[in-house]
């Protein structure tokens, strides 16, 4: 897991687990391609890794937020998202903002994805 200041990329608070934003920043190169759907990719990738890490699926999550620089990209981003999420998809808000953090040099990152995952507690018998 990269992350890319001082937070924490997933935190547990009883049967629930936070996800703090992931953008399209491959965490290997630290570099993100200029298309907002390979970039859409990533972050869910990167979403997916982080996930795993606490032993969780994409199917595990209950709510997401997705953040995006130039609401025109939202067809684009939709395009990818729901090819990571099977039915029921996570319930969601898409919120336009002005610029997300530089993180990949040169590169405008275009979206950002935070996640509330949920885990049912297993029985013991």
């Amino acid at each position: 897991m990269t992350t890319f200041g001082p937070y924490t990329p997933i935190r547990q608070s009883g049967n629930l687990y936070f996800v703090s934003g992931q953008v399209g920043v491959d965490p290997q190169t630290k570099e993100a391609s200029s298309d907002v759907a390979e970039q859409t990719r990533q972050a869910l990738t990167n979403l997916t890794s982080v996930l795993a890490g606490a032993q969780l699926e994409m199917n595990d999550i209950i709510k997401t937020t997705v953040f995006i620089s130039d609401m025109d990209n939202f067809t684009a981003i939709n395009t990818v998202y729901e090819t990571f999420f099977d039915a029921p998809r996570p319930a969601r808000s898409a919120i336009g903002v002005k610029e997300l953090p530089r993180v990949a040099g040169e590169t405008p990152v275009l979206v950002e994805i935070e996640a509330v995952a949920f885990r049912e507690e297993v029985k013991r018998v």
